[in-house]
């Protein structure tokens, strides 16, 4: 793993979370953020924002130094020092559900609770939120199917193995072996 390019990327995501807008982890960063652990390389940093927030969260990215790729009513993807940030944006429709924000999919609604995780991640002294668990699983298992172009790809399989591992792990009884934050077996930073 290169260790400069993971400090590059956890800099880019506290200064993101910094900015005080609503946004969350999504892909390998919101795993590596739940888990409290980096457990593999990531190629950029993934991000869920609402659309409402999406130009004054370029405009202030740009300032700092990032170069704007793409910018329209579905996605902004930035890139600094060849790190790249992605943010899909997101809003909530009538029912109040969580929904893309525009492109081919406007309007359909994200996986229920994706946004509702109770606390933010943690990793190496910095918090932020993430997409549930859960909603981590769901989008790593369904993107092959919603974007058939895109495989699945050997990352995801093990992504999702590694949450069902935790949350198995934090459910009550005695199926659950890591034990609380904490405890002996249970990674330092985890916070379920």
């Amino acid at each position: 793993m290169n260790e400069a390019r993971t400090e590059r990327q956890l800099g880019m995501i506290a200064e993101v979370c910094a900015l005080g807008f609503e946004v969350w982890l999504r892909g390998g960063w919101a795993m590596d953020f739940w888990l409290g652990e980096v457990t593999r390389e990531h190629e950029d940093v993934d991000w869920f924002a609402w659309s409402h927030d999406a130009d004054r969260l370029t405009s202030l990215l740009v300032a700092r130094g990032y170069e704007a790729l793409r910018a329209d009513e579905q996605q902004v993807d930035l890139v600094r020092d060849g790190e790249e940030l992605s943010f899909a944006l997101v809003a909530r429709d009538a029912a109040g559900r969580v929904v893309a924000a525009g492109g081919p999919w406007a309007g359909t609604p994200w996986v229920e609770g994706m946004l509702s995780s109770a606390e933010p991640g943690r990793l190496r002294g910095l918090e932020c939120p993430v997409i549930s668990p859960e909603a981590q699983i769901e989008i790593k298992r369904m993107t092959p199917v919603w974007m058939p172009e895109r495989p699945r790809r050997p990352k995801d399989a093990e992504d999702v193995a590694r949450i069902e591992a935790a949350l198995r792990a934090a459910a009550p009884g005695p199926a659950a072996s890591a034990g609380p934050p904490g405890a002996p077996g249970a990674p330092a930073d985890r916070h379920r």
